[in-house]
């Protein structure tokens, strides 16, 4: 049920960009009075699962869920056509329309999928407002048991406090600044510490079997004893704060777990907190190294504990604008930047590379339209951005040339365009495969 939903929210993600980037492409095609003759959700591989001609145009749903397309007359695509190419230029193709109108066809595309990340944005600004975990106000530093990290020179309880000498404010800025983290500036013990990042981080990162990274540190607060515990006679109230076992100190999970998994069979002596109080406890630790005492593991909980305090913020319709637009620019921003050090081969980055199973596993496998539409937005704008890349066969690709014949003058012939087609699907088969070949990788060896 669970990958159900996964799945679910997966395809109904992509379908919704797909359309909305292919009717970027028709609507303008249309207003200049350019004939389409396809517009297809998914490829259609010799085989359509449905298909309706409406006036000039096939509209329809491929098997092959792989992108989609619309297929304008007079204009070298996916379809290679080279039939209609040979024949004179009709007023109603794509070949015939001014360079400005072309130009505008071809960006109109990613246009809408800009378009599109920036109104969620906005939309979710206004709807949901924002909440986020002051920095300053974490206690006990950050959890940090990935290897790379420690290799790094990072340790559980470290406090950071900028990243390429931008100070940290809110907890959820570390994690994508971290992408392209050359320095992070870490308090440790009272002492502050400057930590340098490999230039290769990325390509170790994506390497490590490890799933962890930076995360909240998690307060040991008991819940409950209940009847069938080996400590169910022992006076632990809901809501206790663990202090200390044996003297030392465990307020966190981190602590508290190997502690209890060195005095298994033992009974052991700890420290609580309740309300104002401290009292002392004694437990018994089974052979296994458990108390059998269950712990929350609720945000809400460790915050009414002192542990970290929520900012959170709701916008008016103008200020959501404001919001909207400011994260949809850094969004955009972020992802050049890791498409940069994708291409960057000493980075290393490119082993981080997935396919269609890494997009499905950003999403939760539980439903939730605030991730919903989270991540629909930035794969708005990753599927904008690989679109301008300057490969035939992409948007990028056709813009490039247009540019090309806007500025000298002249028009590349049909021929060079169907080799450089034919070249652009080429490189696109070979990421495609390098990519999901990644996914496959990591799943057997990972």
């Amino acid at each position: 049920m669970d990958l159900f939903i996964q799945i679910s929210q997966f395809i109904l993600s992509l379908s919704l960009l797909i359309v909305l980037h292919e009717l970027g492409h028709f609507v303008p095609a249309k207003l200049f009075k350019t004939r389409v003759e396809k517009f297809y959700l998914f490829f259609d591989v010799k085989y359509s699962l449905f298909k309706k001609k409406i006036g000039d145009t096939v509209y329809g749903i491929g098997w092959l869920p792989l992108g989609g397309y619309v297929k304008i007359s007079g204009m070298i695509d996916e379809s290679m056509d080279k039939d209609q190419m040979k024949e004179e230029p009709k007023p109603w193709e794509f070949r015939s329309k001014p360079s400005w109108q072309r130009l505008i066809i071809m960006l109109g595309g990613v246009t809408v999928n800009f378009i599109l990340a920036a109104i969620i944005y906005i939309v979710m600004a206004f709807v949901y407002g924002s909440a986020d975990i002051d920095a300053k106000s974490v206690v006990g530093g950050y959890e940090i048991s990935n290897p790379v990290l420690n290799e790094i020179g990072f340790k559980t309880g470290d406090e950071i406090l900028s990243i390429n000498g931008e100070e940290i404010e809110f907890v959820s800025e570390i994690r994508p600044k971290l992408i392209s983290a050359k320095t992070v500036k870490i308090k440790r013990g009272g002492n502050i510490q400057t930590l340098d990042f490999p230039v290769d981080f990325l390509g170790k990162l994506s390497s490590s079997n490890s799933r962890g990274f930076i995360e909240l540190r998690t307060p040991f607060i008991f819940s409950k004893p209940t009847e069938n515990s080996i400590n169910s006679e022992v006076d632990i109230a809901d809501g206790d704060l663990l202090l200390s076992v044996n003297g030392e100190p465990a307020f966190f999970k981190d602590q508290a777990l190997p502690l209890f998994n060195s005095n298994k069979g033992e009974i052991i002596k700890i420290k609580i907190k309740r309300s104002n109080n401290i009292l002392e406890r004694n437990l018994a630790v089974s052979e296994e190294g458990k108390i059998e005492l269950f712990h929350k593991i609720s945000g809400t909980d460790f915050e009414a504990a002192g542990f970290y305090k929520s900012v959170i913020q709701n916008y008016t319709i103008a200020q959501s604008m404001i919001v909207g637009l400011d994260k949809f620019i850094s969004a955009v921003s972020s992802y050049w930047v890791q498409l940069k050090l994708i291409f960057s081969p000493s980075t290393g980055a490119y082993k981080g590379v997935g396919g269609f199973k890494a997009i499905l596993d950003i999403f939760p496998d539980s439903w939730s339209w605030l991730s919903f539409w989270s991540i629909t937005a930035f794969l708005s704008i990753m599927l904008g951005v690989l679109n301008l890349l300057p490969i035939p066969a992409l948007d990028g690709g056709h813009v490039m040339f247009l540019l090309y014949e806007i500025v000298s003058g002249r028009k590349p012939s049909d021929k060079f365009m169907e080799y450089a087609q034919t070249l652009g699907f080429l490189i696109l088969i070979t990421l495609v495969l390098f990519a999901n070949g990644n996914d496959i990788y990591k799943a057997i060896f990972n």
